[in-house]
């Protein structure tokens, strides 16, 4: 049974997924998963979240390394210090077994459909009707523009895949995920045009 519960912090709201009593703590498992597939640094981990992850997942630097600091704690993780040059220090870190058993555990969870995501554009759609004709279709048509810019750079992300990768490799996950980006940034796209087919059939 899966509860979404919503906690005050700092005046954020911060919405967690209680299951059984537990917090299950969403960026933990996005680590784990990608020190399952190899060792990183926190630098490292931070720019997968700038890449692919930035489809359907964000976190900042400010983020992750505590998280890092309690998988340590909690001994689903491991690190390695490497010296680069004559001072630098880095840790390296290391998913073990016992993160490996908790992040496949993760994994098998049939979780609940999510609410949908807020967004600043479509809440301003909603009350457009405020605004003289000329100054939403610039809105409409802007949007369009970065999201066709949008579409173009995912589209040239795929371009490297030769067919399906195989179905039990990591780039699998990524080509899934790519997939999803570009159905997506094509169905915002289809309705921004219908929006400003609306427009201007009405002026």
């Amino acid at each position: 049974m899966f509860d979404v519960i919503v906690i005050y912090k700092n005046n954020v709201i911060i919405n967690r997924i209680k299951e059984r009593g537990v917090f299950m703590r969403t960026l933990k498992f996005a680590i784990l998963g990608l020190l399952n597939r190899k060792p990183m640094t926190g630098y490292d981990i931070g720019k997968e979240f700038n890449f692919q992850i930035a489809e359907f997942w964000s976190a900042k630097h400010s983020q992750i390394y505590p998280e890092l600091k309690k998988l340590v704690n909690e001994k689903l993780i491991v690190y390695d210090i490497e010296i680069t040059g004559d001072v630098l220090e880095k840790k390296v870190y290391n998913i073990t077994e016992k993160g490996k058993k908790d992040f496949l555990k993760w994994l098998k969870k049939d979780e609940p459909m999510e609410q949908t995501p807020k967004n600043i554009f479509r809440l301003r759609m909603y009350f457009s009707n405020n605004l003289d004709l000329s100054t939403r279709l610039n809105l409409l048509e802007r949007q369009l523009s970065q999201h066709n810019e949008r579409l173009t750079f995912l589209y040239t992300q795929l371009e490297p895949y030769n067919g399906t990768p195989p179905i039990d490799s990591d780039a699998f996950g990524d080509f899934l995920v790519l997939n999803g980006a570009i159905i997506r940034e094509e169905s915002t796209i289809k309705w921004l045009n219908l929006c400003i087919s609306y427009c201007k059939n009405t002026n």
